[in-house]
C-alpha cells in the first residue's frame, strides 16, 4: 500500500468534474488542454471562438502569432511581414543599447521610416512554439514515490534527455521538457527560435516610461508601454543569423488589430509566457518571503536606488547608461514591497495555516493517508528553519556583490585567468577566443559605466553586506578589506578605483590584451578580483551546499503535497504554476475597489496625461507634440466615442512576470491592447490570487496605433497591420 506512482495523480488531474472551486478569472491554463477544461467556460463569459482557433498543430493559430521576447517578455506578430509588438520595458534594453547623447532614443523615441532604417540588436533572440505534448507517462512511468530520491531524479534526467533528443532529430527544432505540478506531470516543447529581430519603433521615456518608478505597479496607468521589433529569416523563411539578405519572417498567423475598444464587462485573453508562481506552497514559504527575504532585499535595493537615482540626475549621460539597469532594480523592489503589503492584508500566512489544519485533519482521520502523507507538514516546517537563513545569505550577498560593477566584470576574468593557472600552457586558439567573448563583454560594459556611481556603492554595499548578515556568513575577504579600512570602505575606495583594472576600460583593454601567466601575479593583487573569487568559494563551500539539500528536500515534499491537496479537493481544476512555458488567462474589463470609499474605473485616458505633466520631473515631462494633439482633440480614428483617447485599461485575468508584452485579445480573436502590469492591490497573486483586486494593466491598442501614426508619423506601418473597425 504504501508503494503508489504518481500516475495516479495524473487521473486525478484529468477526470476532475469541470466545475472548479477555483475563484473567478484566476488562473493561469495550459493552451492544449483549453478544450477539455476551460473553452466552455470562456464560451460564458463572451468568448466566441473556438479551443482550436487559439491552438492547434492542423492549421494555424493564435499561438503561431505568439513568441518569447529575448527569455524574459512575450510579443506577437501584427503582420505578415514580421512585425512585432511588446512592452517599451521589454524592448528598453535594445533602446538604450542603441542611445547616445547625439542619438537619445530614449528620451526622443526611435522610429525606423524604412526597412533600411531598422536597427539590429545582436544577441536577441524571439522564440516560437511549434507544438506541446503531455510526455507524462514516458517520464515518471514505474517512478514511484519511495524510490531513493537520487535514483528517481537521475531516471526522470535520463528520459527526458531521450525525449528531447528524439523530438529534435532531423530539425532544426529545439525541444525541452518542463515540470508541472511540482514534478507530477511533464510537457515537451517543441521551439523554433530566431536570431535575426531589428528595432522598428519606440516612443519617447515620456510616453513609453510615462510615470516611471512612482507609478509602476500602480493603477491608473497612463503608460505608453510599447514598442516595435521585426523579425527577419533566410530567404527559406527559417532563423538565420543577421545578414542585410536576410528578408521579414512570414508568421503562420498574426493578430488582426482592433479599433472597437473596450467596455466595462467585454472578454479579455491574455496569451502569453508567464514566469513564475508558488500558488500551492506551504503557509512556511509565504513566511520566508513576507517576513524575512522581501525585507532584506528592499532594503538594500532601496540604497541602490538613492545612490543611482542622485546619479542619473546629475548627468544626462549616466541617466542614459544607467536607465536600464535602474528599471531592473526598482521594478522588483516596488513589487516586493507590493506583495508585503498584499499578503499582510490577504492575511495570506494565516488562511494557509487555516487550510493545513482542515487538511490535517482530513488526513488524521484515515490510517494510509496518515501513512502517506502525515509527515509532510511537519517535515517543511524543519526545512524551511534551514532554507529563511540559507537562501537569505545567498540572496542577500548575490545582491550585494553583483551590485558593484567592477566585482561583476573581475569575476568574468576568471575565466581567462583559469586557462593559466597551475602552471598551465594552454592551448593559444582557446585563449585568443576567450579573450574575444571577454573583449566584447567589456566594450558593453565600460560604455555604460560610471566609476563614481560604482565606488559609491562599492562603499555602501560593503556597509550593509557587514551590518546585515551575522560575521560567520561574511566571505573571508572581505573580512580581510574591512579590518584593513578599520570598517570604513568610503576611505579606502578611491585607492581600489584607482588602481584596478577593472574600473578604467584602457587599464583593462591593455591588462587583457597581453594577458599571461605572469598577469595572474597582477590579478591576486586586486581587491575586485580577490573579492569575486573569494565570495564565490565562500558560497559554493558553506552556502550552496546545504542550500541545495534544503531545497531538494523541499522539492520532495512539494511533489507529495501537491499530491495530497488534489486527493483532498477532487472537484477542484487545478491549473499548474506559471515555469515560463505558453499559457491562457482569461477574465473581463472590470474595475475594482481599491480600498474605503474608493473605486477605480477601468479605462485611463490622455486627460490623465495631460493632469499629470510636470516638466520639472523626467518620467511626467509629456512630450510638446502630444500636448499639441490633446489641445487640438486631434484623434483620428483611434479616439473613442465619447471623444476621449483611451490610454490603458485593466481587466481581470491572472498574469506574471513575463507576460509582459501578451496580447490582450477580444471575443472575436481580435488584437485590443498588450498587458504591461499589475495593480498594487492584487500583486501578490505570484502566491495568492486575489478576484476582487487583483487586475492586469495594458495599454489600449488605439492609444499605440495613436502613437505610431499622429505623434510619430510612421502610418506607414498601419498599412501593413489587418486593422478591423
Amino acid at each position: 500500500m504504501m508503494k503508489k506512482t504518481l500516475l495516479t495523480l495524473i487521473l486525478v488531474l484529468s477526470f476532475n468534474g469541470l466545475f472548479a472551486s477555483t475563484p473567478p478569472d484566476e488562473g493561469i491554463w495550459i493552451p492544449i488542454l483549453i478544450e477539455k477544461y476551460n473553452i466552455k467556460l470562456m464560451q460564458e463569459k463572451g468568448f466566441r471562438l473556438t479551443a482550436e482557433d487559439i491552438y492547434s498543430v492542423n492549421r494555424a493559430s493564435m499561438k503561431d502569432a505568439i513568441v518569447n521576447f529575448n527569455g524574459g517578455c512575450t510579443a506577437e506578430f501584427i503582420s505578415g511581414s514580421g512585425l512585432l509588438i511588446t512592452n517599451h520595458h521589454c524592448g528598453y534594453g535594445q533602446i538604450q543599447n542603441h542611445s547616445t547623447l547625439e542619438n537619445d532614443y530614449l528620451t526622443n523615441g526611435f522610429w525606423a521610416m524604412s526597412r533600411e532604417e531598422e536597427l539590429p540588436n545582436p544577441g536577441v533572440t524571439v522564440t516560437l512554439l511549434k507544438y506541446m505534448e503531455d510526455v507524462t507517462e514516458k517520464v515518471l512511468k514505474d517512478i514511484s514515490d519511495d524510490m531513493p530520491a537520487e535514483e528517481r531524479d537521475k531516471l526522470i534526467s535520463s528520459r527526458i534527455a531521450d525525449i528531447q533528443a528524439k523530438a529534435e532529430q532531423g530539425t532544426d527544432y529545439r525541444a525541452v521538457v518542463r515540470p508541472f505540478f511540482m514534478g507530477n506531470q511533464y510537457f515537451l516543447f517543441v521551439n523554433e527560435t530566431f536570431r535575426d529581430v531589428r528595432l522598428v519603433g519606440a516612443p519617447p521615456s515620456a510616453i513609453g516610461k510615462f510615470g516611471g518608478d512612482t507609478d509602476n505597479w500602480v493603477w491608473p496607468r497612463h503608460t505608453g508601454d510599447f514598442s516595435l521589433f521585426r523579425v527577419y529569416a533566410g530567404k527559406d523563411n527559417k532563423p538565420a543569423d543577421y545578414s542585410p539578405d536576410n528578408v521579414p519572417y512570414n508568421p503562420a498567423y498574426y493578430f488582426p488589430v482592433s479599433l472597437k475598444g473596450v467596455q466595462e464587462g467585454d472578454f479579455t485573453m491574455v496569451f502569453g509566457y508567464p514566469g513564475t508562481t508558488s500558488e500551492y506552497v506551504p503557509s512556511y514559504h509565504i513566511d520566508m518571503v513576507k517576513n524575512h527575504i522581501n525585507p532584506a532585499m528592499v532594503s538594500i535595493r532601496t540604497s541602490k536606488l538613492e545612490i543611482i537615482d542622485r546619479a542619473m540626475e546629475s548627468d544626462p549621460l549616466i541617466r542614459i547608461q544607467y536607465s536600464s539597469k535602474k528599471a531592473g532594480i526598482s521594478n522588483a523592489w516596488k513589487k516586493w514591497t507590493g506583495e508585503i503589503l498584499g499578503l499582510e492584508k490577504m492575511n495570506t500566512i494565516g488562511k494557509k495555516q487555516e487550510f493545513e489544519a482542515r487538511l490535517t485533519d482530513w488526513i488524521e482521520a484515515d490510517n494510509q493517508r496518515k501513512l502517506r502523507y502525515g509527515d509532510i507538514l511537519p517535515k517543511y516546517s524543519e526545512v524551511y528553519e534551514g532554507l529563511k537563513e540559507y537562501t537569505l545569505v545567498n540572496n542577500y550577498t548575490g545582491e550585494v556583490f553583483n551590485g558593484i560593477e567592477a566585482i561583476v566584470l573581475a569575476r568574468r576574468t576568471y575565466e581567462l585567468a583559469s586557462l593559466f593557472q597551475g602552471g598551465k600552457t594552454p592551448d593559444q586558439k582557446t585563449v585568443e577566443r576567450t579573450r574575444e567573448v571577454l573583449s566584447a563583454y567589456a566594450e558593453r560594459f565600460f560604455r555604460n559605466y560610471d566609476r563614481a556611481t560604482d565606488q559609491e556603492l562599492f562603499s555602501t554595499l560593503l556597509s550593509l553586506y557587514g551590518e546585515t548578515l551575522d560575521r560567520k556568513w561574511l566571505a573571508p575577504e572581505y573580512l580581510k578589506l574591512k579590518a584593513t579600512a578599520n570598517g570604513d570602505f568610503k576611505s579606502l575606495a578611491p585607492k581600489f578605483y584607482d588602481s584596478s583594472v577593472f574600473t578604467d576600460k584602457q587599464r583593462f583593454d591593455s591588462f587583457i590584451n597581453g594577458f599571461g601567466k605572469s598577469s595572474l601575479k597582477k590579478l591576486e593583487k586586486d581587491p575586485f578580483y580577490m573579492l569575486a573569487i573569494d565570495v564565490s568559494r565562500f558560497l559554493g563551500a558553506n552556502v550552496l551546499p546545504e542550500l541545495t539539500r534544503l531545497t531538494n528536500e523541499r522539492q520532495t515534499l512539494n511533489k507529495r503535497y501537491m499530491t495530497v491537496q488534489m486527493e483532498y479537493d477532487s472537484t477542484r481544476i487545478f491549473y499548474p504554476d506559471a515555469n515560463s512555458t505558453l499559457r491562457v488567462a482569461f477574465g473581463n474589463v472590470m474595475g475594482y475597489e481599491s480600498r474605503d470609499a474608493v473605486w477605480f474605473k477601468p479605462v485611463s485616458t490622455l486627460k490623465g496625461i495631460m493632469e499629470k505633466d510636470n516638466p520639472e520631473i523626467y518620467d511626467y515631462n509629456v512630450p510638446a507634440r502630444l500636448k499639441e494633439l490633446y489641445a487640438n482633440r486631434d484623434y483620428g480614428r483611434y479616439g473613442s466615442s465619447d471623444g476621449e483617447m483611451p490610454v490603458c485599461f485593466i481587466a481581470s485575468n491572472h498574469t506574471t512576470g513575463g507576460n509582459s508584452g501578451s496580447p490582450v485579445i477580444n471575443a472575436d480573436g481580435f488584437l485590443i491592447g498588450i498587458n504591461f502590469d499589475r495593480a498594487w492591490e492584487g500583486v501578490a497573486s505570484d502566491m495568492a490570487f486575489n478576484p476582487e483586486q487583483s487586475r492586469n494593466i495594458s495599454i489600449d491598442i488605439r492609444f499605440a496605433l495613436f502613437i505610431i501614426d499622429k505623434f510619430a508619423g510612421a502610418g506607414y506601418l498601419l498599412d501593413e497591420m489587418t486593422i478591423v473597425e
